[in-house]
C-alpha cells in the first residue's frame, strides 16, 4: 500500500463559503419607477394649479368681495365699490379691449352673460343708478350673488353670448326686465 495518505477530513479541503453580496437599491423596479414618474406629474400638476393666474385672480376677488361686504359703507358707496371690484376683475380676465368701452346696459348685460345673472332686468338698472350716483332701491344680497356667480364662471373667454355678440357689433344691448 505504499503511497496511501491516511484519511483526512474531506470537509476541509472544499473552498470557504461564499454568501452573495446584498441586493443594492439601485435600479429600483419598474414598480418604484412608475410611481416615481406619477409623483412628478403629480406634483407638476399641482404647482401649476397653484400658480394659475385665473384661479389667484378669482381667489383675489372674491376675498375683496367679502370684504366689502363686511365693510359698513352706504348702498351708494357699496354699488360703486362692487362695480369697480367687477370692472377690475373682468378687465383682467377677459382683456381691456372686450371691458373697457361697456357701461349702462352693455356693461350690465356682459355682467349677466358671464354668469351674473341676478343682474339681469330691474336689479341690474338699479344697480347701474346707485352706481351712477342716482337713486333707487338696494337689494345687496342680490348684488352679491350675482358678483359671485360673475367670478366663479369659468368660461374660458368664449364669445358665444348676446352681450358679446352685441358688442362685437358696435350695438347698444338693452338689459329686458
Amino acid at each position: 500500500m505504499g503511497g496511501m495518505t491516511p484519511q483526512t477530513d474531506w470537509l476541509a479541503q472544499l473552498a470557504p463559503d461564499r454568501v452573495p453580496a446584498p441586493a443594492g437599491w439601485w435600479p429600483p423596479a419598474p414598480g418604484w419607477w412608475a410611481l416615481a414618474i406619477l409623483l412628478v406629474l403629480v406634483l407638476a400638476a399641482l404647482w401649476w394649479w397653484w400658480r394659475s393666474p385665473a384661479r389667484r385672480l378669482r381667489a383675489a376677488t372674491l376675498r375683496a368681495l367679502r370684504e366689502l361686504e363686511r365693510g359698513g359703507v352706504d348702498d351708494a358707496g357699496f354699488a360703486t365699490a362692487l362695480e369697480l371690484l367687477l370692472r377690475r376683475y373682468a378687465i383682467s380676465r377677459y382683456g381691456r379691449a372686450r371691458v373697457a368701452r361697456l357701461s349702462g346696459a352693455a356693461w350690465m348685460a356682459f355682467v349677466a352673460g358671464h354668469g351674473g345673472s341676478e343682474l339681469d332686468g330691474a336689479a341690474g338698472r338699479a344697480f347701474m343708478a346707485l352706481v351712477y350716483g342716482g337713486s333707487g332701491a338696494a337689494d345687496r344680497a342680490r348684488w352679491i350673488r350675482a358678483a359671485r356667480g360673475f367670478v366663479r364662471a369659468r368660461n374660458r373667454g368664449r364669445r358665444s353670448t348676446t352681450a358679446d355678440a352685441a358688442v362685437s357689433a358696435g350695438r347698444r344691448l338693452e338689459v329686458q326686465p
